[in-house]
């Protein structure tokens, strides 16, 4: 029998020098592939940023069997150098697709949470896996599990939203399909992300019961049911105010200790330089490292000069002891992931599988699960026999819709051939009418004209693009490249025109007017969205969007997506979530009543559906919860069936409900489908006023409905 991973790694690791050991536990990232680039690689570190990422330059875009050939040959020039010939851990980003180059793009995760289709997002990842590996990369920068209780934040976009089941179920569907592809998944950032206003990497104000109840959920999801050998640190700093990537008591007790996760922690890009700079708590970055790596840190992710760790042992700041713990944990990683027994790629797969048929297939039908139909006022679907002169315009109408939020390599935009802006495929797809466009200065004398017109709208969003407001931009608006371009395209978008002014003038123009939202987060839709019949948020969609976008608006399929976030009326509602703790004394502004304008789980369909007949029945590791999903409408649609908790009588105040259950169910016209909902009954387990978690009593219903607002059944449990 061959010896584990595990034992393999000690084995080695007993051989290493104390220079090889250092080594591993830096990693570096070159810019520009270029005629110097060997020279500036250094090739004794033990984990690279990949070099496909920079590949795409000058207009030059390398394929993916290029991208493979240069990858092999960075892992043989790192094995020649090296005395044991340890192969790399090449990462790289795969938040919707894989980062290294033009590979197969789906929706952002917002948009694949939309879904509410675990095992569809899963299928998603399985392709990026597949993709990622292709060319050598082994360890993936994803999946996003902070959750957008604020989505003021410019990250938002990269989460599955604002709910702990949603997200917790969503990174584990994300991690499963890498992991079955030899790659190490890294759910980020741990732990918490932002504060208040949205502000990014900022200190968290969430006590430990805040952060045990809800943000700390979704990683132990990751961990535990999605198999993710990786996490990486977060920026901020904890309520033992303790930076995370120095913090002891997040790496170590909870994660190693409580959890039992054995895979490797990385730092952001930075991570541990911030804790001597930005936190201000090590003198210099040798003691930064140090501190890093003896709280739980393994790897300092680029570029952190390996002098550095270097210096932290000639000084006496780590032991043989830490390095012995942080090596071995990557090198059992390596080993699990066969990077010693298959250590390169063919690049003549990675030609043919990298957006093959069928990936593209996986692509188009996520997109289609995405979109959310928020307003109808009968106007869709569009018929081609009474709207047959379509007018569209908008900022977003002629742009790719798969945002600029990790799409596409280094200072190059994600292009493929074969994928089309929204108006180029309207215009490709007219049969027998006809499409107008123009600036939307020419909105009031194109648009009367039109049988119904559609505004495509687009707005800046990602890292470093928090936001004070909520609005649709109305203002000229560039963004220069900076240390975050690194990773996110966000260089040089602009927005040129008052959205709100063009949308208000749309209406005016012509009734029969439908908003397409292309955007990452929730916007302000208070000065406009009375005066719009129909508005369906696309998201950004991915290479897919098109097509769905363009089938779902003429009606060749209902969409079905739901709102993973409470979309507020204004910003000055937020933070905004449905599953808060109760005001003790009611809640509600001078002006509004503190309500969401749309609720979190919220979705039209351009049919109906009832909900009858519901029956629970104890099992021995909870509850099923049976019911009838009837289409009462006038054509085929997905219904997503969802179960909260309420929670009363309990030995601590809990959340007003949370979601437990769901499940996205498709019922043709007249038809009806038997649903079945499974409920652990560890639901019932709460953390009591000594932070002791487990089934401490109290009085508990099944809130049963399509959306957190829209209740068909209130089933009380039995004491």
């Amino acid at each position: 029998m061959p010896a584990s991973p595990a034992a393999r790694a000690k084995e080695l690791l007993s051989q290493l020098s104390t220079e090889e050991k250092l080594h591993q536990l830096t990693a570096q990232m070159v810019f520009d592939i270029d005629e110097t680039y060997e020279e500036r690689r250094d090739p004794l570190r033990g984990c690279y940023r990949n070099p496909g990422h920079f590949m795409h330059q000058g207009g030059k875009i390398s394929s993916p069997g290029d991208v493979a050939r240069r990858i092999n040959r960075d892992v043989e020039e790192s094995m020649k150098a090296q005395p044991h010939a340890i192969p790399p851990l090449e990462h790289g980003e795969s938040l919707h697709g894989a980062q290294w180059g033009m590979a197969s793009i789906f929706p952002q995760p917002i948009g694949l949470a939309s879904t509410f289709d675990p095992a569809l997002v899963e299928e998603a990842a399985d392709v990026i896996g597949k993709e990622t590996a292709a060319v050598g990369v082994r360890q993936a920068l994803a999946p996003v599990v902070n959750l957008a209780r604020d989505v003021r934040w410019g990250r938002t976009i990269e989460t599955f939203g604002e709910d702990v089941k949603l997200a917790s179920d969503m990174g584990a569907a994300v991690c499963r399909g890498f992991r079955k592809n030899g790659v190490a998944a890294t759910p980020k950032h741990f732990a918490d992300n932002y504060a208040d206003g949205g502000r990014d990497s900022n200190y968290s104000t969430h006590s430990e019961r805040e952060l045990r109840e809800v943000y700390l959920k979704p990683f132990e999801a990751c961990f535990k049911e999605g198999g993710a050998q990786g996490v990486m640190a977060a920026y901020n700093s904890l309520f033992n105010g303790l930076p995370a990537h120095a913090n002891p008591w997040l790496l170590t007790e909870v994660l190693r200790k409580e959890w039992g996760f054995g895979g490797i922690v990385v730092s952001d890009y930075g991570g541990v330089n911030g804790v001597a700079g930005a936190h201000k708590l090590a003198a210099d970055l040798p003691e930064a490292v140090a501190m890093c790596l003896k709280a739980g840190l393994d790897i300092t992710l680029a570029n952190l000069d390996y002098e550095d760790i270097r210096e932290a042992w000639d000084r006496g700041l780590l032991s043989e002891e830490d390095l012995d713990r942080a090596v071995l944990r990557l090198l059992t990683v390596k080993f699990s992931l066969g990077l010693f027994d298959e250590p390169f790629v063919d690049p003549d797969r990675a030609d043919r599988i990298v957006r093959c048929e069928e990936h593209k297939r996986i692509a188009a039908k996520a997109a289609r699960e995405s979109l959310v139909l928020l307003k109808n006022d009968g106007i869709l679907p569009l018929r081609p026999e009474k709207n047959a002169k379509i007018g569209i315009f908008g900022p977003g109408a002629d742009v790719l819709p798969t945002g600029r939020n990790y799409s596409g390599p280094y200072a190059h935009l994600w292009e493929a051939p074969d994928v089309l802006s929204p108006l180029a495929y309207f215009r490709t797809r007219a049969e027998g009418w006809s499409v107008v466009t123009g600036a939307d200065s020419e909105i009031p004398v194109l648009a009367p004209d039109c049988d119904a017109v559609l505004y495509f709208t687009s707005i800046v969003e990602g890292e470093g693009l928090d936001r004070s407001e909520l609005k649709l931009p109305a203002y000229r608006k560039a963004v220069s490249k900076d240390e975050a371009a690194v990773i996110v395209d966000k260089a040089e978008q602009t927005v040129e025109v008052d959205q709100e002014a063009s949308i208000r003038a749309l209406a005016e123009a012509n009734p029969n007017a439908v908003v397409v939202l292309m955007n990452g987060a929730p916007v302000d839709m208070t000065a406009w969205q009375e005066k719009i019949p129909a508005i369906l948020e696309a998201w950004y969609p991915g290479e897919g969007g098109s097509e769905a976008v363009f089938d779902a608006l003429l009606g060749r399929f209902s969409p079905g997506g739901k709102l993973p976030v409470s979309w507020p009326k204004s910003a000055g509602q937020l933070p905004l979530f449905y599953a808060h703790k109760p005001s003790g004394r009611g809640y509600g502004y001078e002006n509004n009543d503190g309500r969401p304008l749309y609720p979190f789980g919220y979705g039209l369909s351009y049919t109906s559906f009832a909900l009858e007949n519901p029956d629970l029945k104890k099992t021995e590791a909870g509850w099923d919860l049976s019911l009838d999903v009837k289409n009462t409408g006038d054509c085929a649609g997905d219904e997503v069936v969802q179960v909260y908790l309420r929670a009363e009588r309990t030995k601590v105040v809990r959340p007003v409900k949370e979601l437990i259950a769901y499940r996205r169910v498709s019922v043709e016209k007249g038809g009806t489908v038997r649903a079945v909902l499974t409920i652990p009954e560890s639901v019932l387990s709460y953390y009591d006023a000594d932070m002791v978690f487990g089934p401490h009593g109290g009085a508990f219903s099944f809130l049963v409905g399509t959306s957190s607002e829209q209740i068909a059944f209130d089933i009380k449990l039995e004491d």
